[in-house]
């Protein structure tokens, strides 16, 4: 009886989840980096006079506290998109303030306040990519994404396609089920939507539609396998030499070795260095982006010799272990001015998986 209730209660991954949660996604980044963008550009104005501050935690607060009451409130299926629009929103304006309340004198600026911002947002963009797997189907499973889907029916928002998706959902239910009661409610169900009184619809041309039709557009004409090729190759070696040149700059020899002083004395002005142990995890820093950048020069050149299938090891390695690992540093000394060498590694980790899955079959 124990195993029967715990099985029952089991839970179950909502229908249009994964949506859901990359709308998340993209509005936490989108709200950290207009947040800092905004305050860099007006000189960190204080919203209210005197001892009395206004925090832009407390806008966050307050948008994740809505965020939280409208599913409770509200059936809708339009409250999860505003729901994960708002949650993203808030939790971005939250934690962008995480210096003030890991340090005893409130910093905002403190270094740490960065790495541990990109940490969230990197266990976020991981717990988007468990998502996006296949959920296991099972009876339960489909009847429960098929009541949700007959949300569209109250709303008289049910079109072709959608009907199809519901007939299929029932039909596996009815057939595969151990539980006649489960089989019998996806029978009335069926026979409920088969009745020929429902009035469907035509398909409407939403926002996601739109942008997914864009999608596909651009990948037909970008994304040809040559093309697609040029772009990694080209990716590849800018970050690359993009690395040695920094490590040529930073380090005290070489061309310039003045620069590196410069540099350790802006570190210790701005707080990020403050013994000898800081400075070696700036040098830890320049070894392992200058490593990273070897095996981007690597995997460029593998790839402009033909051996495609070693220059996508190479470069989902390096890129992979760059974005994981090497830019908790990189953002500790650099700050927020990480994010745009974060996106275009990222966008080329993305190109060079959807190479991989479409141009080198197993």
């Amino acid at each position: 009886m124990r195993h029967m209730m715990s099985s029952i209660r089991r839970p179950v991954r909502r229908l249009g989840g994964e949506k859901h949660l990359l709308i998340t996604l993209l509005s936490f980044a989108a709200s950290v980096s207009l947040t800092r963008l905004f305050l860099e550009l007006t000189g960190y104005p204080q919203l209210g006079s005197g001892e009395i501050h206004i925090a832009h935690v407390l806008w966050g607060g307050l948008l994740l506290f809505i965020a939280a009451l409208l599913p409770q409130l509200f059936a809708n299926r339009w409250v999860y998109t505003l729901g994960a629009l708002m949650t993203g929103t808030g939790a971005g304006l939250f934690i962008d303030e995480v210096g003030k309340f890991i340090t005893s004198s409130n910093d905002y600026f403190h270094p740490l306040a960065a790495p541990i911002v990109y940490t969230f947002f990197l266990l976020t963009v991981l717990l988007y990519l468990q998502v996006r797997r296949p959920a296991p189907k099972g009876a339960r499973e489909e009847l429960y994404q098929a009541l949700d889907a007959l949300e569209e029916v109250l709303d008289h928002d049910l079109d072709q396609q959608e009907m199809r998706e519901l007939e299929a959902r029932l039909g596996y239910v009815s057939e595969n089920t151990e539980h006649p009661e489960f089989a019998r409610l996806a029978n009335e169900l069926l026979e409920f939507i088969q009745c020929g009184d429902l009035r469907l619809t035509t398909p409407r041309s939403t926002l996601w539609k739109r942008l997914s039709e864009l999608w596909r557009s651009f990948e037909a004409q970008w994304f040809e396998r040559n093309r697609l090729k040029a772009i990694l190759i080209g990716g590849l070696l800018a970050l690359g030499f993009v690395a040695l040149v920094n490590m040529l700059r930073a380090l005290p020899i070489g061309p310039s070795p003045t620069h590196f002083e410069r540099i350790i004395t802006r570190l210790i002005t701005e707080g990020q260095v403050n013994s000898q142990g800081g400075i070696t995890w700036y040098l830890l820093r320049i070894a392992l982006e200058t490593s990273a950048g070897v095996l981007l020069l690597t995997a460029s050149g593998f790839l402009i010799l033909g051996k495609d299938r070693l220059g996508i090891v190479f470069g989902h390695m390096s890129l992979l272990v760059s974005l994981t690992a090497i830019n908790l540093l990189v953002f500790y000394f650099d700050q927020f001015s990480t994010i745009l060498p974060s996106t275009i590694q990222f966008v080329l980790l993305l190109g060079i998986t959807y190479y991989r899955q479409h141009y080198l079959p197993r």
